[in-house]
Parts: structure tokens; sequence; C-alpha cells
């Protein structure tokens, strides 16, 4: 399980798992708006890490930054530290 901590958003935390194929699976919203956090977290089940940066990179709320765009950031810190 990866843990992400995020900034400028409602949701405090974010957790996800990366399968073998570098597709996501088990994403967590610790905090923030639940139905739309339960929404992002299914819609990018499956979906590549490249995909879901993709997809949702850039999306705004308040603060400069998303939930949406937290995970993206979030991807993007993993993808770094683990080289891919």
């Amino acid at each position: 399980m990866n843990t992400y901590t995020t900034r400028g958003t409602c949701s405090r935390q974010i957790q996800f798992d990366i399968k073998d194929d570098n597709t996501l699976t088990g994403v967590k919203f610790i905090g923030g708006c639940t139905g739309n956090t339960q929404g992002i977290a299914k819609l990018v089940e499956g979906r590549t890490i490249d995909e879901v940066i993709s997809l949702l990179k850039g999306i705004q709320c308040r603060g400069g930054t998303s939930c949406p765009d937290q995970l993206a950031t979030a991807l993007i810190k993993y993808k770094e530290k683990n080289n891919i």
C-alpha cells in the first residue's frame, strides 16, 4: 500500500496499490467529500498510472489543486520514486 499526504485539499491522504502491469487498485481517499472521492476511486480502478495522470492532472477545485489532481501528483511521485 502506497500513501500520499495531500496538499491544498479537503482530503488529507490518498492510499493506493499498483499492480505489476502498472494499473491502480485499492484507491482510497482519507477525508474529503466522500461521494466524490469514492467516485474518483472507482473510475480509476484498473487504469494505468499514465492514463490516470493524463486524465486528472491539472483539475482545479480550490487552492490551485483538487483531489483528482492530488492523485495525479501522487502517481507522478510514485513513478519518480520507482523509476517508471
